[in-house]
């Protein structure tokens, strides 16, 4: 488990036992690509499908929901934490099981909404870059970080599982790194900043919005709720 981000199993003692949690996290330990764009044939090591199968060992609440990105890497990460959390008796889900596959958590992001003006920024910027960029509303083709917390946050919320239980959801660095960062109010992301592989944040819902841990930092984004299962950043 040394690969594991030492905040995140501490964490754990922080999230409620009472009621639904999601941990929305990044696939475990891949491959390196030829260039710094990992597509999707790029796999897990074998370090990596190690690393998701202890780590759903460790999991405090049971599996009730799995879903990934289309990705074989975020596919692969799933399945595997799902059968360490079986083999732990945390898995509430018929096993074997198929992770949900759900296209908001690829990237470049569910906060794309023109790819064809953001695809190239993408390329052109590097990840970080285009992060920085998307912070800065200054990024053409992407949702403003208000209008991509509020997309994010519907998703989770409209992808709730039982009380006492856990939500996987298994996407990229993207995706984790422009959430984090809006959450935190952050105006550009750093190196340090970056999110690990395997690396995840925990979320919850009540009355006062999306309550989130993110490497043992606590916040929660005020949200309004509507009736058609959306919810709003406010």
């Amino acid at each position: 488990m040394k690969n594991l981000h030492p905040m995140l199993m501490v964490s754990q003692k922080f999230i409620p036992s009472n009621v639904p949690v999601h941990l929305l996290t990044r696939h475990s330990l891949r491959e390196q690509p030829q260039n710094e764009f990992a597509d999707g044939s790029v796999p897990l090591t074998e370090e990596g499908v190690e690393l998701a199968y202890k780590w759903g060992q460790q999991l405090a609440l049971p599996i009730g929901g799995l879903f990934s990105s289309p990705m074989g890497r975020c596919i692969d990460t799933a399945t595997h934490m799902a059968a360490g959390a079986k083999d732990a008796n945390k898995l509430l889900l018929p096993h074997p099981v198929e992770p949900v596959v759900r296209p908001t958590l690829v990237e470049p992001g569910c906060f794309v909404a023109d790819i064809k003006l953001a695809g190239p920024e993408f390329f052109r910027l590097g990840a970080q870059g285009f992060i920085n960029g998307y912070l800065a509303e200054a990024v053409p083709g992407v949702l403003t970080p208000r209008a991509g917390l509020s997309k994010l946050a519907s998703y989770l919320y409209q992808h709730q599982v039982e009380a006492a239980s856990l939500a996987v959801h298994v996407t990229h660095d993207t995706v984790l790194a422009a959430f984090v960062s809006a959450l935190q109010g952050k105006p550009r992301i750093e190196a340090e900043d970056w999110p690990w592989m395997m690396e995840g944040l925990w979320c919850w819902f009540d009355a006062e919005g999306m309550h989130w841990i993110w490497r043992g930092e606590q916040g929660v984004l005020p949200l309004q709720f509507h009736r058609h299962g959306g919810v709003i950043a406010t």
